[in-house]
């Protein structure tokens, strides 16, 4: 695990020197970030599928307690989307990413699109937001499953039992509510149908290969919260070990017992909410800043967007 973080980038391990390198770098504009906040539905093409997001800008603008952020598409998201469900991955290549794996993304918002490009190579991908989010989300992920499903060409039906197919169905698509400031997370995976969870030994599973998010760090008091809500979910797994030799059996039969990744993905806004978030993250997790090389044109350098790969520390279990 050591050696697959490590080449993904540089490892981070001090908050300011961090946000000083990336922010005083030329930084493209792009406002605030909303892909258009006027529209009720935007068009978005990803992985050559042309999808249609609806979206609420009256919710954006009203003043819902509680934020109305992810009542519309980011910027960000298409091109995250694209990224982490590419073939060429290197989570895939790492078989943290497998048709078995499960998938959490805390501040989903209504788009859907991170779950409707992953959840098709994965055994089953968990949307988490507040519950406003709710409607519109299952909307977008109904609607463009089926869409997704007319614009592929049609193929010979694989025979029953092929566990190396993708899912063509929104059937291991769960969207549950969770806030960062009062909800504990360890039951999220709960929320899927038992017949759907790994189990190790008699146990099920309570934790999950991947977390994901998306442009969610903007405030700073929400901070503490939400870097409390990674760890705690971090934790259901067990932690990485830098000094453990990988065992050279180890398939994904074993992958229960990995640790969990995070994958924080963010547009460069205010360095100083930025600082604040790697300041707490770095008390609880050790953070990797991805390359260039690994994150390819439309996240790269340059872009405005930045993206940290997190392990927690064994001593914060």
């Amino acid at each position: 695990m050591l050696g697959f973080l490590s080449s993904l980038g540089e490892q981070v391990v001090d908050a300011e020197e961090e946000s000083f390198l990336l922010f005083t770098r030329d930084i493209p504009s792009a406002n605030l970030g909303f892909v258009d906040a006027r529209a009720s539905v935007v068009d978005v093409t990803l992985h050559g599928q042309e999808l249609a997001i609806h979206q609420s800008p009256t919710l954006l603008s009203s003043r819902r307690e509680g934020g109305t952020t992810g009542a519309v598409l980011w910027k960000i998201t298409p091109r995250f989307a694209e990224w982490i469900a590419a073939p060429k991955n290197p989570f895939f290549a790492a078989s943290i990413l497998t048709p078995s794996a499960t998938v959490v993304e805390l501040g989903c918002g209504i788009s859907g699109l991170v779950a409707l490009a992953l959840a098709p190579r994965v055994g089953h991908f968990i949307a988490t937001d507040q519950e406003y989010v709710r409607k519109l989300f299952k909307q977008n992920i109904d609607e463009n499953v089926h869409q997704q499903q007319q614009q592929q060409p049609k193929k010979r039906k694989p025979k029953v039992g092929n566990s190396s197919s993708s899912s063509s169905s929104s059937d291991n698509i769960t969207f549950t509510p969770l806030d960062w400031e009062v909800d504990n997370p360890s039951t999220l995976k709960q929320t899927i149908s038992s017949t759907n969870t790994t189990t190790t030994g008699d146990q099920p599973d309570p934790g999950f290969d991947l977390l994901i998010s998306c442009d969610c760090i903007y405030n700073e008091a929400l901070v503490p919260a939400f870097v409390r809500t990674c760890a705690d979910i971090c934790r259901l797994r067990p932690t990485y070990q830098p000094n453990t030799i990988p065992d050279e059996d180890d398939d994904q039969s074993g992958s229960a017992e990995r640790p969990t990744v995070c994958v924080i993905a963010q547009q460069q806004r205010s360095p100083d909410v930025f600082e604040t978030w790697l300041r707490e993250t770095l008390r609880v997790f050790d953070v990797w800043r991805l390359s260039d090389h690994v994150l390819g044109e439309v996240l790269k350098d340059g872009t405005g967007y930045i993206v940290h790969a997190l392990a927690l520390k064994a001593s914060s279990h």
